[in-house]
């Protein structure tokens, strides 16, 4: 299938969960993960109305701004990957930065921030140690002690949930960051992939992060 057409079934999808759940499809963000794939599909699928895409390596996020035909200048490329505190400097390079997943990595970004930057608060529900992000239990401290820095606009949380034969069993995973995210009066909820985005989207997420169906498998790294 073509990039066309694989963006249309999972806007499809998307417009199905939102009908079951009741919501507004229009409230749900379609981000296209352009990880690992040459910038020329980002150039496709914005021809196909695709505006949001995220990246998870720093390095090749901003190779793919450089190279970015003046054409696409409606495109946002947000960073959806583990961000290192010595990388901090480049993150108001991106339209926002969903991964912050600590207090010090905060801080490091607003030292070098010279404009308001939005993100999210990586939130590691299911407390994975493969995994970074808050402990449910800490993020109403850390959010105010965040939302006190200069230029960060914390806009809500992420979650990346474990991966399952079936979706439903990461239903709580969603279920818990949405309850967590209406108590601290946050708006936006990234979570749901490929696999799952169904499921995060019945349980409220306005954001969810799509690469294998649109795209396809990633391309190998080379050895």
């Amino acid at each position: 299938m073509s990039i066309r057409a694989n963006l249309d079934e999972v806007r499809l999808r998307i417009t199905d969960a939102c009908q079951r759940a009741g919501r507004d499809p229009s409230r749900v963000n379609l981000i296209a993960v352009s990880k690992s794939f040459p910038v020329e599909v980002i150039t496709e699928a914005a021809a196909h109305g695709q505006r949001h895409f995220g990246e998870n390596r720093v390095q090749e996020g901003l190779a793919k701004l450089q190279q970015l035909p003046p054409s696409d200048a409606e495109v946002d490329i947000h960073l959806i990957g583990h961000l290192q505190r010595n990388k901090a400097r480049h993150a108001g390079s991106f339209a926002s930065v969903q991964s912050v997943d600590s207090l010090r990595l905060a801080e490091a970004i607003s030292r070098r921030l010279d404009r308001d930057l939005p993100i999210l608060l990586e939130v590691n529900v299911a407390q994975e140690a493969s995994k970074y992000g808050f402990r449910l239990d800490e993020v109403p401290q850390a959010l105010e002690q965040i939302q006190t820095l200069e230029r960060l606009d914390v806009r809500g949380l992420m979650t990346v949930a474990p991966e399952v034969a079936d979706p439903e069993e990461v239903r709580p995973v969603f279920a818990a960051l949405k309850d967590l995210a209406e108590k601290l009066s946050l708006p936006e909820l990234s979570m749901g992939m490929t696999n799952d985005y169904a499921v995060a989207i019945e349980e409220g997420s306005t954001m969810v992060r799509i690469g294998r169906a649109i795209f396809g498998e990633r391309p190998e790294a080379p050895a």
